[in-house]
């Protein structure tokens, strides 16, 4: 008996898809076999949940506790820590507070000098007086203290840009002025300053004159003579 064509080339190809399968999933099977190494199931039981927890709670109950009498003295050391810290921190604002307040000045007092030999020399001309109380070397001057008061009903009034210096050889020497006051009030008080003359000029002086006269009346004139300046 002779098969039909057909009905042998359906069994070929059922033959053909049914080994095609099977290999199919054989290597489905064992590709998923290598990719799933290694992982495991969760373990889901209650017993293992339990245990968990029970250590959880074990190490939360670790925590040493302190007695009562420790927390006491660290709170007590804290307070007082506290407090020095606040002290420490007022006193030192008290300090900068301080420091930050100016003094007050201290008005400066006028040295009284011991005599010098030979002074004071003084001359008056209608109740004005001018004394030189001293004469002394210093910073490359010669610096003479002089003293000036108005005993009269009248102020008088000075330039002493006229003021002229002269040597024991007739030279007129070039002085400044400080201190001296531009006017003496009448029976007024006794005022103090200072003329200066360069060194230089006195290589070989031993004695020089003042004389000052008044501006712009000039109805006094004021003669100190022979002031010795010799070092």
């Amino acid at each position: 008996m002779k098969l039909n064509s057909t009905v042998l080339l359906t069994l070929i190809l059922l033959t053909l898809m049914l080994g095609a399968g099977s290999v199919s999933a054989f290597w489905g099977f064992t590709l998923g076999s290598s990719a799933l190494k290694g992982v495991t199931t969760p373990d889901g039981r209650p017993t293992t949940k339990f245990a968990s927890s029970k250590a959880n709670s074990a190490q939360h109950q670790a925590v040493t506790l302190l007695r009562e009498e420790e927390i006491l003295k660290i709170v007590k050391s804290r307070i007082e820590g506290k407090s020095k810290a606040a002290k420490a921190k007022k006193s030192d604002d008290e300090d900068e507070e301080n420091t930050s307040k100016p003094k007050p000045q201290e008005t400066p007092t006028e040295v009284e000098e011991k005599p010098q030999a030979g002074f004071p020399i003084a001359a008056e001309s209608e109740k004005v007086t001018i004394s030189v109380q001293s004469a002394r070397y210093s910073g490359g001057d010669l610096l003479l203290r002089v003293k000036m008061q108005n005993k009269g009903a009248d102020s008088v009034r000075f330039l002493y840009s006229f003021l002229d210096v002269t040597d024991d050889k007739g030279r007129t020497l070039s002085a400044s002025t400080e201190g001296l006051p531009a006017e003496l009030p009448a029976n007024g008080p006794t005022f103090s300053g200072t003329v200066s003359i360069p060194t230089p000029l006195l290589d070989d002086v031993k004695r020089i004159s003042l004389a000052l006269t008044d501006y712009p009346d000039q109805k006094l004139k004021l003669e100190v003579p022979n002031i010795p300046v010799e070092r």
